[in-house]
């Protein structure tokens, strides 16, 4: 077997180290002869009968030994080597006295049997690929800065931090410098520079081998040596090599082959190695790798872009000019989203923008602010397809046409949507793109696109939502001043009704982000949505009370604006009735929705006889 020669050159300057820093007075040694060392080198036949455990024994006081077994080195007393593998195995012994090294003959030891007990192990067969295999690692970065596995190819830890699947992140010690910090490549480059690091191969083909290519460190070049990984410690020892790191670390830790392990998978594995406390502060600088066969089979995930709901919208014939118009003899008026999100660049099919906030810095300004608040357009058919504008006090007013296989909105030649005067962004053009549009265009809107770049397949886009025409009507053009509701969907099956809060009311609980229907609901909070009022007609039975009682909802939305109680209305035992609350401001989802009758629930005898159903609700 080839024989490993020791290097002792640290130890020996520590020694010498050690002794400049005593007395004058003090001086070596006498150098010890070779005859007077004491130790011994042990084959424990009993266990193995191959002789695969050499039992190693120091005797002599006062000197401290560096054993070289070929697989390891160590400077214990007493040690045990386990070697996995047959064949001949050189010992050398080094030792360090107060009057310098003394080095002995080296010893021979003859492994007749393999013993693979010794590195048949889940931990061995990660690393190597499992018995007379090889496994090769390749650090996690490439020459185009890629990590494919890890955040990055270096991570930081604390001095007292390990094996991460040991509990409390890996630290060893409580209260211990323990602390990570896992930076990403792309965002932190300074960490080391892109490029073909090389790879680093463990063998167990005759052996524990391991041979490292440092491609990106020519003085070290290829690396060959031997590895022991303790499976108990989750430590791994490289002789004569080192892992492959970076060049601006290099000088930074004095051991690059005494290793912590801090996690091996058939995929990546991460070493940590321990960094001087004069480099920026003692740390565990933690390596990441991955496996040769992951690195090659590796297919980045192509994450598809998620379009816009109701981007590039269908109509059925005639559908868009019901939307904008509500109908014949009807007319509905829209508004720009000055309190939402009233403009946005759309490309591929994706906005960017999610309020007025986020276009601030290019467009949207104090002046647009002002505009919209009293501003608005209307869509009509009265007697034909008429489009109003009123902006700034100023009415203006013409004819539109739809052009259904486009979904484009064609204004009478010098009409525009609503802009502010010499704003390079204010619309210019009398064709309007109906760039997204929702079933749900009572609480959506509609977006319009004014300008388009085919390049970069981007419109400029403006999002239009029923309105009020400040005060001149509801602005939904059903010619009575009424709004076309949306229905809510409700499931009675998880209607909950009773004295649910103890004070002598009949409640019928249809949402409470506070109660039990919090987590089962019969209605989607997120779909409670309008701006002038919510009806809510419900059926009572099995009321055994005489009397009249008043009801009324209780509301809030997300934000607790809206929030309050409706007007009353009067309920005189079994029958259905209708209760609403009318909206001081647009209401967006719910967290507290219930119907209260006053008092009623003191006077019902039998409250398990009560039944209540939600007929319908109707949102404006």
């Amino acid at each position: 077997m080839k024989k490993i020669k020791a290097f002792i050159s640290f130890l020996l300057v520590s020694a010498l180290v050690f002794t400049a820093c005593q007395p004058d007075e003090y001086s070596l040694g006498d150098t010890l002869d070779p005859s007077q060392i004491d130790y011994e080198i042990i084959q424990d036949y009993d266990i193995d009968p191959g002789g695969n455990t050499v039992i190693l024994k120091f005797n002599t006081p006062g000197a401290t030994p560096v054993w070289n077994y070929g697989t390891g080195r160590s400077t214990r007393a007493v040690d045990t080597v386990r070697y996995a593998f047959q064949g001949e195995y050189t010992i050398d012994l080094n030792v360090i006295t107060p009057g310098g090294v003394v080095d002995l003959e080296p010893v021979t030891v003859s492994v007749t049997e393999d013993n693979i007990s010794y590195v048949n192990d889940p931990l061995w067969t990660k690393l190597t690929g499992g018995n007379g295999e090889s496994k090769t690692w390749y650090l996690d970065l490439n020459e185009n800065g890629e990590s494919i596995y890890f955040n990055g190819p270096l991570y930081f830890y604390g001095t007292d931090n390990g094996w991460l699947e040991g509990g409390n992140d890996g630290c060893y010690e409580e209260g211990g410098d323990c602390w990570n910090w896992q930076p990403d490549w792309a965002g932190n480059q300074w960490l080391m520079p892109a490029g073909d690091y090389g790879s680093m191969t463990f063998s167990l083909e005759g052996g524990p081998y391991v041979t490292v290519d440092h491609n990106m460190l020519p003085a070290l070049g290829e690396q060959s040596g031997t590895f022991y990984l303790d499976k108990n410690s989750y430590t791994l020892t490289l002789n004569d090599a080192e892992i492959l790191h970076n060049e601006s670390n290099d000088a930074c830790v004095d051991n690059w082959g005494n290793i912590r392990i801090f996690s091996l998978t058939e995929d990546a594995m991460q070493l940590g190695v321990l960094r001087r406390d004069d480099c920026d502060g003692a740390a565990m600088l933690v390596y990441n790798f991955v496996s040769e066969e992951y690195k090659e089979n590796y297919v980045p995930e192509v994450e598809e872009p998620t379009i816009d709901e109701g981007f590039d919208p269908e109509f059925a014939p005639g559908e868009l000019l019901q939307m904008l118009t509500g109908g014949p003899s009807s007319g509905r008026y829209w508004e720009l989203d000055a309190t939402g999100n009233p403009v946005d660049w759309i490309t591929g099919g994706i906005g960017w923008t999610e309020n007025a906030d986020g276009s601030r810095d290019w467009g949207w300004n104090a002046d647009w602010d002002a505009m919209a608040e009293n501003s608005w357009i209307r869509f009509d058919q009265w007697g034909g397809q008429t489009y109003t504008k009123y902006q700034n006090g100023v009415e203006t007013s013409g004819t539109f046409t739809i052009n259904e296989e486009t979904n484009e909105v064609v204004l009478k030649e010098g009409m525009s949507l609503l802009g502010v005067k010499d704003h390079w962004m204010s619309p210019a053009t009398n064709t309007l793109k109906v760039v997204k549009a929702f079933d749900d265009f009572a609480t959506k809107g509609i977006w319009f696109g004014t300008s388009y770049d085919a390049a970069k397949d981007e419109w400029l886009a403006f999002h239009y939502v029923l309105g009020s025409n400040g005060g001149e009507g509801d602005g939904n053009g059903d010619g009575d001043g009424n709004t076309e509701p949306t229905a809510l969907n409700f499931d009675n099956s998880k209607l909950i009704i009773g004295d649910i809060e103890e004070n002598g009311n009949l409640r019928l609980e249809l949402f409470n982000d506070f109660g039990a229907t919090k987590e089962d609901p019969g209605l989607n909070p997120s779909e409670v949505a309008f701006s002038d009022r919510i009806e809510v007609t419900f059926t009572l039975s099995g009321i055994d009370a005489t009397g009249s009682h008043n009801a009324k909802i209780y509301f809030a939305d997300t934000d607790w604006t809206p929030s309050g109680d409706s007007d009353f209305i009067t309920v005189n035992g079994d029958g259905t009735y209708t209760v609403t609350f009318e909206a001081a401001s647009p209401a967006e989802g719910a967290l507290v929705f219930v119907v209260d009758v006053i008092g009623l629930a003191t006077d019902i005898t039998d409250m398990d006889a009560v039944t209540a159903t939600i007929d319908e609700i109707l949102m404006y």
